[in-house]
């Protein structure tokens, strides 16, 4: 072989070269060990020429990645220059985690994760030397679907939440103190992620809920609206006393009011609104007695008609008890006329009564 030309030149005038002795020569055993030679030196340029530059970085970089190692991955359909290339990123920051092996990066990125993800992860957070995360949690969170690198950031540099968020359909929190006044609050929420509890806990849209909650029943436990407003962060260290980032993602640093504006005076329209609905019941009570009076009335007029059918029924039958006195003897002509004269005597009487009456409801209307 001559080192100053390629290897595939080399290699086809080495062939060349081979082919060239006389057929008498060889045999065919020779001939076929001749081709297979010739095939595996193939093969084996063709895999040194691919894995050469990336095994030329990893035993440089003490990445600890043999040539069986590649050509173990190619076999496996892993992605050989990204487990490499994680590899040397996880050595040339430090990293001494004894479960970041290059078996466990393929596992990770067999079981569909984002190797590269995960390791920077976990470089910014030996970086930060104040986050505790190995291989295996980042992994994992990587796996649940959350994205570890934003998380870790998050973790170190604390993100800010609108309460209510923006685009919302209210454009802020509206709550009523104990004296009617309503206030309209927005608040902005500090976070910083929990790396411990990312796996099964609750997202941004839990911790919007439960300060937008917290900060309703601080201001529906305030006295006035007047209290609220010169000291506002009565609402902040309210909040910040029921630990609403538990069983969360999520870390709250602080909880600042942006902005408090005073509403409507929902306690005097709840008042006004309250005596209309008790003279509404007023009225259909008085429109139910009247109902009743009227058919009380109604039903004395009918008994009244009824007595008068009766006391007719009654006078009818005066002149037959009459005539039968009359035929029995126990009735004589002078005891009848007796009773004329003394039914004609009460006609005479009533009747002057009213004619006085009228004379005297006359003389008063013209006094």
């Amino acid at each position: 072989m001559v080192f100053g030309s390629s290897p595939p030149a080399t290699l086809i005038a080495w062939s060349s070269n081979l082919l060239a002795v006389e057929a008498s020569d060889l045999t065919v055993p020779a001939l076929v060990g001749a081709l297979i030679l010739i095939g595996i030196a193939l093969v084996v340029f063709f895999v040194f020429a691919s894995y050469f530059g990336i095994w030329v970085q990893s035993w440089l970089t003490g990445a600890g990645v043999g040539i069986g190692d590649l050509i173990g991955m190619t076999f496996r359909k892993v992605n050989a220059r990204s487990i490499v290339r994680s590899k040397i990123m996880a050595v040339q920051a430090g990293l001494d985690d004894p479960a970041m092996t290059s078996e466990a990066l393929e596992a990770h990125y067999l079981a569909g994760g984002n190797v590269q993800q995960v390791v920077r992860a976990v470089i910014a957070a030996k970086k930060a030397k104040t986050i505790s995360l190995t291989f295996r949690e980042a992994a994992a969170i990587d796996l649940a679907g959350r994205d570890v690198l934003e998380s870790v950031k998050t973790s170190v540099y604390p993100k800010v939440i609108d309460c209510p968020p923006r685009g919302s359909v209210k454009p802020s929190l509206d709550a009523v103190a104990k004296d009617g006044i309503q206030l309209k609050v927005r608040a902005r929420v500090t976070v910083r992620a929990n790396l411990q509890q990312l796996i099964g806990g609750a997202t941004e849209e839990t911790i919007i809920a439960r300060v937008g909650e917290g900060i309703v029943s601080a201001i529906g436990s305030a006295d006035s609206h007047a209290a609220v407003l010169e000291n506002p962060d009565v609402i902040s260290k309210a909040v910040l006393a029921k630990r609403l980032d538990s069983q969360t993602a999520f870390e709250i640093v602080s909880i600042d009011i942006a902005d408090i504006d005073v509403g409507a005076n929902i306690g005097a329209r709840l008042m006004a609104d309250q005596a209309e609905a008790d003279t509404q019941v007023a009225r259909a009570r008085a429109e139910g007695k009247r109902a009743a009076a009227a058919a009380e009335e109604k039903e004395m007029e009918a008994k009244v008609e009824e007595s008068r059918a009766a006391l007719v029924m009654a006078q009818a039958s005066v002149p037959e008890a009459m005539s039968e006195a009359f035929r029995t003897g126990k009735l004589h002509i002078l005891d009848y006329y007796k009773l004329q004269n003394v039914s004609a005597d009460t006609e005479m009487r009533k009747s002057i009564a009213s004619t006085g009456q009228s004379r005297n409801s006359s003389d008063r209307k013209n006094a």
